[in-house]
């Protein structure tokens, strides 16, 4: 039968909250007198409204009774603690509890304080954890790469195995050291650095992006590495996770393999030289062959060319002498006819007419030397100081008796006073120029003489109002003794414009030639010049 001679205070006791069965037992009987309605819960058992349960029960005692007899005797001092029990709950369900019974005396009584810890969350959290050390040992301890853990300061506070293994560091002297002790000398002022701006900005990235990494064990040798960088935090401090790979081997098959394709590649460019050379010695052989029948086809268009030059040039000559010596013959003739002495103004103007002539025939020499000398290639050019505008207004000047009635000859020269440049080549280019401007426009005309300059360059540009030259012809201007289809009737030995092109190609110019049938041309050359100052 249960007693309950409990006093208040135990009542209490029993009545107060929490998660653990609280229950009084009574030695002497050998039964609960009373437990928690939390006990009960926990037991699976209901439960009464007030929240103490007084043990009339026959299921609940012969669950729990049996348990404390077996733990603890009348008479017991001491408590008995720690023991781990695996209970059925009323749904058949097991589950762990620890079990401890202390020895309590109240009004000449004793009692025994039962308490029941549900131990099953803790036991399964005692065994996640355990499954999660040995997880952490499996990825960290017995990782097959290098782990090194570093705080924000750059202090090491945990490495793996391998870790140490790779940087010859025994036991846990990893431990402690800066992370810059791991680093080649050369570079650990620069990692300083890079370890300061991955605190500011923590990522997971790989590290020596385009570059290689080295790494330096205890004895100070180094080693190539691949690192990769990841972090987390710990009660608001930042540790960096460094995973090191050694690629000692990985470089040295890579310095295998290139040694193999530089020896290919030498293989494959000795198999395609002894290629080329049998091809080339194929080739030779053609090659000679066609040589002879190229040389013969030079050979009979050179003789072509040759014999075209040369009817060129005797219907040229042939024409541009003709005029000339016939004017001095006719001029010698007329002055036998003038033989007074108040007959001198008609002496002297055929006289004029003679040196004219005979100026004429000079002009048509010096052409045809310039060309043979320029074919030679014995014209080099000489730069001087040259004062353009004196330089134009001069040959202007000389050519006053060339120009037709009221032909007029204006001059617009903006830019500096002088350049450096040849000025016999720049003075034959003019006169030829001008001359042309002469000939081919008619009286009263306007021929414009423009100069100016940028850049180094000189531009200058010869403007007439002739006959102008057709699309067709332009195209072949500048090649010796042509001559344009509408000019036939004006003396000119074709070689004038050839003779402008080379002078201007050899003071480093260009020439650009812009011209309208009856609308007149402008012939412009650009050269560039040296700016010297005079002392």
């Amino acid at each position: 039968m249960v007693t309950n001679t409990a006093t208040p205070v135990l009542l209490a006791l029993l009545a107060e909250p929490g998660d653990d069965l609280i229950g009084l037992f009574d030695p002497t009987a050998g039964q609960f007198t009373h437990v928690n309605t939390v006990g009960m819960a926990m037991l699976g058992f209901p439960t009464d409204a007030d929240g103490l349960v007084q043990l009339n029960r026959s299921d609940a005692q012969a669950t729990l009774s049996p348990l404390v007899r077996q733990l603890a005797r009348p008479g017991t001092v001491q408590p008995m603690h720690g023991t781990e029990l695996e209970l059925v709950h009323a749904d058949g369900t097991p589950f762990r509890v620890r079990l401890t019974v202390l020895m309590i005396r109240e009004n000449d009584t004793d009692f025994w304080l039962v308490r029941l810890r549900n131990s099953g969350r803790l036991y399964q959290a005692e065994r996640e954890l355990q499954q999660s050390l040995l997880r952490y040992e499996a990825v960290f301890t017995n990782a097959t790469i290098g782990i090194i853990v570093a705080n924000r300061a750059g202090q090491i506070v945990s490495a793996n195995q391998l870790a140490r293994q790779l940087f010859d560091y025994p036991d846990d002297e990893l431990v402690g050291l800066s992370i810059d002790r791991l680093v080649p000398t050369n570079v650990s002022q620069y990692h300083e650095r890079l370890r300061q701006s991955f605190n500011d900005n923590p990522q997971v990235r790989a590290m020596g992006h385009n570059r290689d990494l080295h790494a330096r064990r205890k004895d100070g040798s180094v080693f190539p590495v691949e690192i990769s960088l990841s972090y987390f935090r710990k009660d608001e401090q930042l540790y960096a996770v460094a995973y090191i790979i050694d690629i000692t081997f990985k470089k040295e098959a890579e310095q295998q393999l290139l040694a193999h394709r530089d020896r290919i590649e030498r293989l494959n460019a000795e198999l395609e030289q002894k290629v080329i050379d049998r091809t080339h010695a194929l080739m030779t052989t053609l090659e000679q062959l066609e040589e002879s029948k190229d040389e013969l086809a030079k050979a009979l268009s050179a003789e072509r060319q040759l014999g075209e030059l040369k009817s060129r040039f005797v219907s040229m000559a042939s024409h541009e002498f003709r005029t000339p010596l016939t004017t001095v013959l006719t001029s010698a003739s007329l002055i036998e006819k003038y033989p007074g002495i108040d007959q001198q103004d008609k002496r002297q103007k055929h006289i004029q007419r003679i040196r004219a002539s005979v100026d004429h025939l000079n002009d048509i020499l010096e052409e045809f030397l310039s060309v043979g000398r320029l074919e030679e290639g014995k014209i080099e050019t000489r730069p001087v100081r040259v004062d353009l505008a004196r330089l134009v207004d001069d040959v202007i000047g000389d050519m006053q008796s060339m120009r037709k009635p009221d032909q007029r000859i204006q001059t617009e020269l903006n830019g500096q006073d002088a350049v450096w440049l040849d000025s016999s080549l720049l003075r034959n280019v003019i006169v030829n120029l001008l001359s042309n401007a002469i000939k081919y426009s008619g009286a009263g005309s306007l021929i414009r003489v423009l100069g100016h300059w940028q850049q180094g360059e000189l531009t200058l540009s010869i403007a007439d109002q002739g006959v102008g030259i057709s699309p067709a012809d332009q195209e072949h201007l500048f090649e010796r003794f042509f001559r344009a289809k509408n000019a036939g009737n004006v003396p000119g030995t074709g070689l004038g414009l050839h003779i402008v092109g080379r002078y201007v190609e050899l003071m480093g110019g260009r020439v650009h030639l812009h011209s309208e049938l009856n609308q007149g041309t402008t012939v412009s050359l650009t050269l560039p010049y040296e700016n010297h100052t005079t002392d």
